[in-house]
């Protein structure tokens, strides 16, 4: 126990720019605080002493303001940054090198005794806000954004963003066995973000936008077509969907060289299948 202490103080300088000294540590970070009474908790919990155990972390939480149940199941090195408000649950179980954020619920969502909380994986992150409710498995090297509400169980390195969480595919670069230790301080994401995190709502929407300039240009093929034939096609004027796009919350100096790089490039395929429709009509419909 008093192993896993050592550890838990020693990787807050791996996580936290503003940790100086172990001292500063030891006195002013709640968070430490909180799992140190953790681990005293639940050794306490494992020997049967469950009323003492739930009344020094009812103590705890009123001194650091995170609730972590004595029966909870916390692995080496875990981090909780700032912490106010964080809650675990007493089924949950959480693997190593994992951070948390303030505001974050690892919860239930059923009365029923038993396994009612999430398992955490190893090195998970999850950002300030974040809820994960159930019993849920969230794998290893997950990122959870700020405010994400998870309900479901999420695959290895993946990140997970939006309200309900939405999966999104995050590939990370293998390492070798010497370097992986580096790998981890420097792959570190701090609330569960990354600056090329995409926006899976408006990846959805744009691909619906391509899809519909494809099939309106199809559609006008289609009618000349049969004008060549003889055939008789009233002649509708539909409003020109011009180039739709929605952006993701990406940083504007991403975007702006986005637009700015080579021929094509930074355009949708329905930017590029609007440009193919008269310009004069266009010009009009703006």
């Amino acid at each position: 126990m008093f192993e896993r202490i050592r550890e838990d103080v020693r990787c807050v300088f791996d996580r936290d720019p503003a940790a100086r000294s172990t001292f500063e540590i030891l006195t002013t970070y709640p968070g430490v605080h909180a799992i140190i009474a953790h681990r005293i908790n639940h050794a306490l919990w494992a020997r049967g002493l469950r009323w003492l155990a739930r009344w020094l972390s009812a103590l705890a939480r009123w001194f650091t303001g995170i609730e972590i149940h004595p029966g909870a199941r916390i692995g080496r090195r875990f981090f909780i940054d700032h912490g106010m408000g964080v809650v675990i649950g007493e089924t949950a179980e959480i693997g190593d090198d994992c951070t948390l954020y303030h505001g974050v619920t690892l919860g239930g969502t059923s009365w029923e005794k038993g396994k009612r909380h999430p398992t955490l994986g190893n090195d998970v992150v999850i950002g300030a806000g974040a809820k994960v409710l159930g019993p849920l498995r969230i794998g290893n090297g997950v990122r959870i954004g700020s405010n994400a509400v998870v309900l479901r169980d999420v695959p290895d390195n993946a990140t997970v963003v939006g309200v309900p969480g939405r999966i999104v595919a995050h590939e990370r670069p293998s390492v070798s066995d010497r370097g992986a230790e580096i790998a981890r301080k420097m792959g570190f994401d701090a609330y569960g973000t990354t600056k090329e995190m995409p926006d899976p709502v408006a990846t959805a929407i744009n691909a619906m936008l391509d899809h519909i300039h494809v099939m309106d240009k199809k559609l006008e093929d289609m009618c000349r077509g049969l004008k060549s034939l003889g055939a008789e096609v009233a002649d509708l004027q539909l409003p020109d969907l011009g180039p739709c796009e929605i952006h993701s919350t990406a940083p504007v100096q991403e975007l702006e060289s986005g637009t700015e790089d080579g021929e094509g490039e930074g355009k949708t395929e329905a930017s590029e299948a609007a440009g193919e429709k008269d310009p004069e009509k266009s010009a009009d419909n703006s």
